[in-house]
């Protein structure tokens, strides 16, 4: 065997017999056929395995490569693992990125293409945002594009306006409308169909979030985003990619991202396949869903793209419970009615209030104390029938919304390494998330009010003891006796009427035996009005569990309040309120 350096292509070259063919081949080099017919690599790391194959002369200024290499590496593989950085970093007043978060933007600040894999609920929209404000900074103007699943378009919109430095339009994109926007959102659906508008625009900075929809190079929207022989990738700057999705199991799935950003390892196909996914070839043809040399290829991707930290590495800068707001599109007709019928009878109720306030102040101006009283009366009625009508609707939106709620389910279980609670309030809802996970591959653990104390205790055992992953249940149901600490994500398809049921339904994961930080999402449908509401107490600050209250309160009742001296607005909470 014999190792040379070739200065005109700068690889290292060594040439073997066959019975010596392994040696480079396990050490990582790649083979370049006939006429060259040797093994070759630029990597000195992988070149110094086996220096002593090389004359004198090479082996010292390999040996001197390697440690360049081996000190730069050490310092990308400890940044990618950073939980804190002295680097300062723009942000909104009022607002203040957590320490890995900064540790995170200064990892991306320092390359053109970035893959920001930190495990779900760590904040990666916020580091993608945090990296635009840096570019932000030095200009009055950026051009963003954001590609993301469906439910991505409303919550960029959402999170761009709150985190950016300076405000910049944002606009979502459609098949018949493309925004003439600072930033452009728009779905992995349409991203073929709208790939030349999205080629004709030198972006500053393209972000794909949940890259892993990214993964077959073979689909449309892979070719579109990355590109392909004879197509274009879609312009940028640079380019973040944001996944909490483990991105080991199957190896190859990272190939089309790594081949794009230009690494090394990922620069041929059956190169990779083969290091990295126990790639060969069988009867059925050429296999790559295997997995080989994970060690390495962590080592690859830390030493040069990815930024990971686990929620057990950063628990220290997380408080108790994080909260989000998950707004899901109102895409179709059925989901457009249900909403149209939710905000018709809110704007019924907001005038019958008006018209029953009016009449209790002329009540307590004319003096007359029973008068005073019907008027009260009338008052808490109107409320009354307005909170039954609008708890109907709110039933039809949940309804109506099932299939998404399990798709976003689905995603987070393909996001998360641990268990996955799930609560709604109404039977029908339940079951319909039950079967949908059901059809997608999953058997939840389910808790009801008609389960019996010991399918209660076997669904609880599944989830502690890993045998089941996701847990549907009644957050009346589950509000207490029972611990679900396996899982530290709490998803709410439904909101209830009561802060406290909410609250209790949250802890079952959130309780002592849990080691991690607990993300509780509440998901609603864009326009609707437990969006208002949720998004009202957002603003605030506030903690989500305010968002609706329920009208049962003896301060309904003027006789215990006072009567004419009482203030009705505190007698009787409205809804619309």
């Amino acid at each position: 065997m014999n190792l040379n350096y070739n200065a005109g292509t700068g690889r290292w070259e060594c040439q073997t017999d066959f019975s010596e063919r392994h040696l480079p081949k396990n050490a990582g080099f790649r083979w370049a056929p006939a006429p060259l017919k040797h093994w070759w690599t630029t990597d000195p790391l992988i070149a110094v395995k086996l220096a002593d194959h090389a004359d004198a002369r090479t082996a010292t200024g390999l040996r001197a490569a390697a440690a360049a290499a081996t000190a730069l590496h050490q310092a990308s593989a400890a940044a990618s693992r950073a939980t804190d950085t002295k680097v300062e970093i723009p942000v909104p007043a009022g607002l203040s990125y957590l320490p890995y978060q900064k540790a995170g933007i200064a990892y991306a600040m320092a390359r053109k293409d970035v893959l920001i894999a930190d495990e779900m609920g760590l904040g990666k929209t916020i580091q993608a945002i945090g990296t635009i404000n840096t570019e932000l900074a030095a200009r009055a103007r950026v051009r963003v594009l954001v590609v993301g699943p469906k439910i991505a378009p409303i919550n960029w919109r959402g999170e761009l306006t709150k985190w950016l430095i300076k405000p910049l339009t944002v606009g979502i994109a459609t098949t018949k409308v493309w925004p003439d926007t600072d930033v452009v959102v728009v779905n992995y659906e349409i991203l073929s169909k709208l790939a030349d508008r999205l080629r004709a625009v030198e972006w500053d900075v393209v972000v794909f979030d949940e890259a892993h929809a990214l993964k077959d190079e073979k689909t449309a929207r892979t070719k579109a985003a990355l590109g392909r022989k004879g197509q274009s990738p879609i312009p940028a700057k640079r380019r973040l990619f944001l996944t909490g999705t483990p991105i080991l199991n199957r190896p190859i799935e990272l190939y089309p991202m790594l081949h794009a950003m230009g690494l090394p390892e990922a620069s041929n196909y059956f190169h990779f396949a083969t290091r990295y996914c126990n790639g060969r070839h069988t009867r059925f043809g050429f296999d790559a869903s295997g997995a080989s040399n994970l060690s390495e290829l962590q080592d690859v991707l830390r030493q040069s793209v990815m930024v990971r930290r686990l929620k057990a590495d950063v628990l220290v800068d997380l408080p108790e419970k994080r909260f989000s707001v998950v707004e899901l599109p109102c895409d179709s007709p059925a989901l457009g009615n249900v909403v149209a019928a939710e905000r018709e009878a809110l704007e019924r109720a907001e005038q019958e209030e008006k018209r029953l306030r009016a009449a209790v102040a002329s009540a307590k101006v004319g003096g007359n104390e029973a008068a005073y009283r019907a008027a009260v009366a009338n008052l808490k009625a109107g409320r009354s029938a307005a909170f039954n009508e609008m708890s109907r609707l709110r039933h039809d939106t949940a309804l109506a919304k099932v299939p998404q709620v399990v798709e976003h389910v689905a995603d987070v279980l393909g996001s998360v390494p641990d268990a996955v609670l799930v609560f709604a309030h109404h039977t029908d809802v339940i079951e319909g998330i039950v079967a949908g996970l059901r059809e997608a591959g999953y058997e939840p653990a389910v808790i009801t009010g008609a389960t019996s104390d010991a399918e209660r205790q076997r669904a609880q055992d599944d989830i502690q003891g890993g045998q089941r992953r996701v847990f549907v249940g009644s957050m009346r149901a589950c509000g207490v006796a029972i611990t679900l600490t396996a899982a530290s994500t709490v998803i709410f398809a439904e909101q209830d009427w009561t802060p406290g049921i909410m609250k209790q339904a949250e802890d079952r994961a959130h309780r002592i035996g849990q080691r991690n930080a607990v993300l509780v999402q509440h998901l609603v449908l864009d326009g609707s009005f437990d969006a208002t509401m949720t998004k009202k107490v957002a603003m605030k600050g506030d903690v989500i569990d305010a968002a609706l209250d329920e009208v049962t309160d003896d301060a309904d009742d003027p006789y215990v309040s006072g009567g004419m001296d009482a203030d009705p607005e505190r007698m009787c909470p409205s809804i619309a309120a």
